[in-house]
């Protein structure tokens, strides 16, 4: 009886969030001590999905992988709040020509069996991918983003030399950060690596597959990782899939040290039910959008997409879709203040579109669309202007967004009506152009020409196939030809003089409207371990790979009240 008494109390507390830790860590296993200095354990949730659980598949290409993060390395990491290439398996890298790219490796690192790593391994993994079109997941060998590479070789055991059939400097990043280095003396006699079932897990990432009973991964330290001097966690361990309920419940608990999925309203959730070791950071990674579809009378206008822009009220629209944590968004589709450096010098201090009503009011009766007798706007015929804001059913801060927006817009004479529809049809929509406006998100990585250029060119819209890039449907062969020019360019003061440019047009034409940052969320404990990001001391965590390096055991629990929020 008491068996069930305590089943029961469990599942009232998943669902009102109140349980105690005992009632969430039903099961938790110890970890063996932690030697002096060194993190006992870190427990995260499962990289596996439920309906492969009990499958052991370590190869980081298979469709459900059992690991994705910790044993298969990239070339270098691209910090998205600097954009500095930071050195991983590769040490440096350039473009002596714009068809040619020279990588140059780490000496002295080892797969975690006790083979060198070389020259060889990173030809065989882009080779690969040559052989078997599935493997090239990142277009390398196709024209998407510059053109497609003609060849990979090895110059000598540390240096590879990328060649291409034509300008190819966007595809720097899929290279170097997007794709994993997987072991030639493993893979390569077993033909399409795709479709090869790896249970050995041989990396050179900092951790090793140690056990796994078909629902937990347990991974040791990689003692001879290349890295290992500041590699100080002993062991993770991963276990289970969470929604937010269970999430949340788990990490305030202690079951969890960190969670990346959407718990909404951290603060409140997670911080304040144990504020000295619960904790989170949401660094901005894109900018969520109103997509203008720039094809239709009035909305391609860029006066009244102007007016509009000063319509809309970012902190209460931030407040209803994100309870006020993610800021409002700079209409430079830049990072702030991350990549304050990056503002052009005409901008600084307007990155933001203030909540105006006059000013939108203004601008609105200057470009022409008066108001009529019921006070709503008109076009130039006399006709109430009247649009449909389409939005996906089920996608709640989106719906929370797009109502603040409609009510806004009302407020200034515009006629606007959400329609919240299935997402897939809002996708057909944007693909056949047969929209009004949308929400989407823009920018956020380093590969400026690709992330924000291809915004705004041509190529990129729809016609009835896959969803392209230009969701606002804007058009000028100018920007066509100055994005090509940008994209293909080595020289830093080219293509800063580009990327401003693109911003002028962010800024001044209002393709997209900017409304408030999307988040890359980490939510995390301090416990057991110290050193994760925060806003004081911030670095990226969209590629948590970096946290194996960055953390660190409490200091007798001085270090623990690390805050995060």
């Amino acid at each position: 009886m008491k068996k069930r008494t305590r089943t029961i109390v469990c599942a009232a507390a998943l669902t009102s969030l109140v349980a105690t830790s005992g009632c969430a860590n039903i099961g938790l296993e110890p970890p063996p001590p932690a030697e002096e200095g060194y993190i006992a354990e870190i427990r995260m949730p499962s990289e596996a999905t439920s309906s492969v659980q009990g499958l052991i598949n370590y190869n980081y290409l298979a469709p459900n992988a059992t690991v994705q993060t910790w044993l298969f390395e990239p070339l270098m990491i691209r910090d998205r709040f600097t954009c500095e290439a930071v050195p991983w398996l590769a040490t440096s890298y350039e473009w002596p020509s714009t068809d040619r790219m020279i990588v140059h490796l780490r000496e002295g690192v080892e797969w975690n069996d006790g083979e060198p790593f070389t020259a060889d391994d990173v030809v065989y993994t882009f080779n690969a991918g040559k052989e078997f079109p599935a493997a090239d997941r990142n277009g390398v060998w196709g024209e998407f983003y510059g053109a497609a590479a003609t060849s990979v070789t090895a110059l000598d055991e540390l240096t590879v030399e990328f060649r291409f059939g034509g300008p190819a400097v966007p595809k720097t990043d899929d290279i170097l950060q997007n794709t994993k280095i997987l072991p030639e003396h493993v893979y390569a006699d077993q033909g399409d690596p795709t479709a090869f079932v790896d249970t050995e897990g041989v990396g050179t990432g900092p951790f090793v597959p140690s056990e796994y009973n078909g629902r937990r991964l347990v991974m040791e330290r990689n003692d001879n990782y290349w890295d290992a001097e500041n590699l100080k966690i002993q062991r993770i361990s991963m276990e289970g899939q969470y929604d937010a309920n269970s999430g949340a419940l788990k990490i305030r608990s202690g079951a969890l040290d960190m969670y990346r999925g959407d718990i909404p309203n951290p603060p409140r959730s997670i911080v304040a039910a144990d504020p000295d070791n619960a904790h989170y950071f949401f660094p901005p990674d894109s900018s969520t959008v109103i997509a203008i579809n720039n094809e239709r009378p009035v909305l391609s206008d860029p006066a009244f997409r102007e007016g509009i822009a000063y319509a809309l009220d970012r902190e209460a629209l931030s407040e209803r879709a994100s309870y006020g944590i993610m800021e409002p968004a700079s209409q430079t589709m830049l990072l702030l203040p991350f990549q304050e450096a990056e503002v052009p010098e005409k901008w600084k201090g307007k990155e933001y579109i203030p909540y105006d009503p006059d000013e939108a009011n203004r601008l609105l009766d200057e470009a022409g669309y008066e108001r009529n007798a019921d006070g709503w706007r008109v076009d130039e015929n006399g006709e109430p202007l009247s649009f449909v804001f389409s939005v996906q059913a089920g996608w709640m801060d989106f719906i929370a967004m797009a109502d603040v927006i409609v009510r806004n817009l009302r407020d200034v004479g515009v006629q606007i009506k959400m329609v919240a529809t299935d997402p897939n049809a809002v996708d057909g929509m944007q693909r056949s152009g047969d929209f009004d406006m949308v929400l989407d998100f823009v920018g956020g990585g380093c590969q400026r020409a690709r992330d924000l250029g291809s915004r705004l060119v041509s190529t990129q819209i729809s016609h009835d196939q896959e969803l392209l890039l230009n969701r606002a449907r804007f058009e000028d062969p100018a920007i066509d030809a100055l994005v090509a020019e940008w994209s293909n360019t080595t020289d830093e003061a080219e293509a800063k003089a580009y990327q401003d440019r693109i911003i002028d047009v962010f800024m001044t034409e209002f393709p997209y409207i900017a409304l408030q940052y999307a988040p890359s969320r980490l939510i995390y404990r301090t416990d057991n371990a110290v050193g994760w990001p925060t806003e004081e001391e911030p670095y990226p965590v969209d590629q948590p790979l970096r946290l194996a390096t960055k953390l660190r055991p409490p200091a007798d629990g001085a270090d623990a009240a690390q805050s995060g929020e």
